[in-house]
């Protein structure tokens, strides 16, 4: 045992002895490390307290959930109202009415890594809630349902997945989507997959004619079919091979945070006010080009709200 162990043994024998808490060599875990007991479940909530501030995970171009619209500097969409009902409710449990909220663009690929390492407290956007996911990070309970289908040119010819052999396709990097849809290329016999940084992107490929169809979850191809300058050239098309659902990502094993988000979203649902926000984002003109995307709600979803729970499916 080295001299500085050893002295460490003889301070902690005697510290010991005088009734007070032991003591360890061992350093005391950083600023926002995982430790045991009660920090485990309260991390969140503890390092928002401790800095005033709440940081909040945003999407720039998941229209209608989270997205930039007039002001750069704003998100706005449904899942970030509801994102909002969540500051409110971490607002009242901490009593800090003065509480800050930062702003933290995420993208499809670095949302989990940003959530999982403490840089982002709550994400709440186009994430779809699995199994492997789960491993990583834990979902709040779910907020939408959501099937995955082809955005195409109306004389495309594209009318289904069976439609793409020998075509190119472009999905969003990072998506259940493209996860999806490598898996099945052959199957498909799908002549190329092209994988955009955003769904912005994937969209502008597809206006360009670098895809023949555009893979992603259909309120999603809503959205960005919205944005074009012609939304009539365009059309979703398919049977949806894979249905899932959205929730709002926080970091795994925070059980004290967990229930605040779910509380929060739940009290959401049992008030009706739901029904109010998803009129606002699915079923009136939205910013920033004052488009309907007339998305009725589905069977789907309404079975979530009436029975909200954080399962994958």
């Amino acid at each position: 045992m080295s001299p500085k162990r050893t002295m460490t043994s003889l301070l902690c024998a005697s510290t010991l002895m005088l009734g007070l808490s032991a003591c360890s060599d061992n350093k005391a875990p950083a600023s926002g490390e995982k430790t045991t007991g009660d920090a485990t479940t309260s991390g969140t909530l503890d390092k928002i307290k401790k800095s005033g501030t709440i940081v909040l995970g945003y999407r720039d171009s998941s229209i209608p959930f989270s997205y930039i619209a007039d002001n750069p500097n704003q998100p706005v969409g449904y899942a970030h109202d509801l994102q909002l009902k969540v500051v409110e409710a971490v607002k009242q449990k901490l009593n800090m009415p003065d509480l800050k909220i930062r702003y933290n663009l995420v993208t499809s690929q670095n949302r989990i890594p940003l959530v999982s390492n403490g840089t982002v407290d709550l994400e709440c956007g186009s994430t779809t809630n699995n199994k492997e996911r789960q491993q990583q990070v834990d979902f709040s309970v779910g907020f939408f349902e959501v099937g995955s289908r082809l955005l195409t040119a109306k004389d495309s010819g594209v009318k289904d997945f069976t439609d793409l052999k020998g075509k190119k396709l472009v999905t969003t990097a990072g998506t259940t989507s493209e996860r999806y849809i490598r898996q099945h290329q052959q199957e498909l016999g799908i002549g190329e997959i092209i994988s955009a940084k955003d769904h912005a992107e994937s969209f502008l490929m597809l206006q360009n004619g670098r895809a023949a169809a555009f893979m992603m979850d259909d309120i999603l191809l809503a959205g960005e079919k919205s944005k074009a300058s012609d939304p009539n050239k365009w059309e979703i098309v398919g049977t949806a091979p894979i249905h899932e659902i959205y929730g709002c990502m926080l970091r795994k094993g925070d059980t004290g945070f967990k229930q605040v988000v779910d509380d929060a979203i739940k009290a959401t649902y049992s008030s009706g006010e739901i029904n109010k926000m998803y009129e606002k984002w699915f079923q009136q003109p939205i910013p920033p080009k004052n488009i309907n995307l007339n998305f009725k709600m589905s069977d789907q979803l309404k079975a979530l709200i009436a029975t909200p729970h954080d399962r994958d499916q």
